[in-house]
């Protein structure tokens, strides 16, 4: 399971037209998953998730986590989060679990990571066609990936 965090002064996701998640000061993180993941990567990654200090306290440190500051998270599938380029100029996304084994593994994540931040999680819809905006806040860009837990 890999995730990108952004820390954002907003975000959204529309869809169709339609606005469907929309938050201030917090997260947005986009989520890639593979066959191999589990629930085991999934309390990992959501435990580090709203543990994670990077944003300011009053001396302006990156010293408190999104849970800390009260911030929403927005989650968006992302199964473009495992391309692979080696070969050639069209990535390839043969490592990306098919949505059978994705959407239960993503649904998963949601709730868990409403469990441990102890308020609801905005999403995108898995599989649409979406339109994410956001205000990077610093920029503040990291990746985690639950195979590679260094």
């Amino acid at each position: 399971m890999k995730i990108v965090i952004q820390r954002v002064t907003k975000a959204s996701v529309t869809i169709e037209g339609e606005k469907v998640a929309n938050i201030k000061t917090g997260l947005l993180i986009l989520l890639g998953i593979v066959n191999e993941d589990s629930q085991d990567d999934i309390k990992w990654l959501t435990n580090k998730v709203v543990n994670l200090r990077i944003f300011g306290d009053e001396n302006g440190v990156m010293n408190k986590s999104v849970k800390d500051v009260e911030g929403d998270i927005i989650i968006v599938s992302q199964f473009t989060l495992h391309a692979s380029t080696k070969k050639g100029n069209r990535p390839s996304y043969i490592k990306a679990a098919k949505p059978d084994i994705a959407i239960p593994l993503y649904e998963s994540f949601v709730k868990q990571l409403e469990v441990d931040l102890g308020k609801r999680i905005q999403t995108g819809e898995f599989g649409a066609d979406m339109k994410v905006e956001l205000l990077n806040d610093g920029p503040v860009t990291i990746i985690i990936d639950s195979k590679n837990r260094e």
